[in-house]
């Protein structure tokens, strides 16, 4: 393509030079001749110019075949390089496979043995405590069945009335050995005729009198018992009319309590009935207003066992009280008499005061006489010792051997 445009170029060149020769005005021999060279040279042109590129087309079919030759030697050494790479790639890769399988392999097995030991360490340690785990069941089923039987017998033993009384009043007399000491409270009080109270607080009352405070155990269990089956079995109607069963046994007791042991001015104006069961003395709470009514229909005071144990705390706090007053009259007499006492030890001390005032003139009267006496003796010749003692008889005597 590029020679056509050459040859298209000279073509073009000689008709500008014929184009220049005809407005030159030449002739037309000259012009002849200057055509046959231009043609001339044209030809040579062309015959240079196919020559040319009968040269480049041959070179280039050359370079083609060449660089069709190297693409084909570089094609298929990048294809044995590749084929040599994928070898490598594959090769390794299976080392790397085999490798990692070994190592897989290795830590399975030493996870399969720590496995294994542990799960044996540890299915030994669970059987172990399964083992301890039965036999604890074992035994607290044993302890069970025997808690069963004694509840069974506890049961057919508060089923009697008599039994039940017995149970509450020793529960009561527990709680007071435990807070107060035996002169502060009474069992078997004789309120008025016939009728005893289990036990009765001793209160201090007029002119140093003594005022006793009732209380009395009831334990109302079969009504309590219907009621909380009542309750588990979550009939409304049942419930309630177990609770008015519940309520008019509790104020028939309360009843009993006031008109047999309520007697002012031998006892207060209220008395204590006391529920040895804490569901029980809860229950009573429960109820609306029954609580208030024992209070003011019946001036009964309900306590169950905790509730008794703080009353009777609050009691003793007023004993000591009512003691340390008591102990402050004591205290104030004694005083007193130590004062009279300590008047009369100082009217002794007085007479103690003269007579050794006395006794000390007579030592100071004798020492003067003494001074005296002596003296008048000291113009008297002394006599040896022996001679003095043999004299006026102050010598040592005789022993039994003769030894003076």
């Amino acid at each position: 393509m590029a020679i056509s445009i050459i040859i298209t170029v000279l073509v073009g060149l000689n008709l500008v030079l014929l184009l220049i020769l005809l407005f030159r005005g030449n002739d037309s021999a000259s012009i002849k001749s200057e055509l046959i060279r231009s043609d001339e040279r044209l030809q040579n042109l062309t015959a240079n110019i196919s020559k040319t590129e009968q040269a480049i087309r041959e070179e280039s079919r050359g370079n083609r075949e060449e660089m069709s030759k190297s693409l084909k030697d570089f094609s298929e050494s990048s294809s044995r390089q590749l084929e040599n790479i994928r070898q490598a790639v594959e090769t390794n890769l299976k080392a790397i496979q085999e490798d990692n399988s070994k190592r897989l392999e290795q830590m399975r097995q030493t996870v399969d043995e720590k496995l294994q030991s542990t799960l044996e360490k540890r299915l030994g340690e669970s059987f172990t405590q399964v083992s301890e785990r039965l036999e604890s069941v074992h035994k607290g089923l044993g302890e069970m069945q025997k808690l069963a039987s004694e509840v069974g017998n506890l049961k057919g033993v508060l089923s009697n009335i008599k039994t039940r009384g017995m149970l509450g009043e020793i529960q009561l007399e527990k709680i007071l050995e435990q807070i107060l000491i035996p002169d502060q409270y009474e069992k078997e009080v004789n309120i008025a005729g016939n009728n005893k109270v289990e036990f009765a607080i001793r209160l201090p009352g007029k002119d140093d009198g003594t005022v006793f405070l009732p209380i009395d155990s009831k334990f109302p269990l079969m009504e309590y018992e219907r009621l909380c089956e009542a309750q588990e079995l979550a009939d409304k109607d049942l419930v309630k009319e177990c609770g008015k069963t519940f309520e008019a046994a509790v104020k028939l007791r309360a009843g009993e309590i006031s008109k047999k042991y309520i007697v002012p001015p031998k006892t207060t104006d209220f008395a204590i009935m006391f529920l040895p069961i804490e569901g029980l003395y809860a229950e009573v709470l429960r109820r609306p207003g029954l609580f208030d009514s024992l209070q003011t229909q019946y001036k009964v005071m309900v306590a169950g066992p905790s509730t008794f144990a703080a009353l009777l705390n609050s009691l003793q706090m007023g004993f000591k009280t009512l003691a340390v007053e008591k102990r402050a009259t004591e205290v104030s007499k004694l005083l007193g008499a130590v004062k009279t006492d300590f008047a009369k030890f100082n009217d002794t001390l007085e007479g103690i005061r003269k007579n050794l005032e006395a006794a000390s003139n007579k030592i100071d009267e004798a020492a003067h006489r003494t001074r005296l006496i002596g003296k008048k003796l000291k113009e008297v010749q002394e006599l040896p010792v022996q001679e003095s003692d043999r004299m006026l008889g102050t010598g040592e005597e005789p022993d039994e051997n003769g030894e003076s």
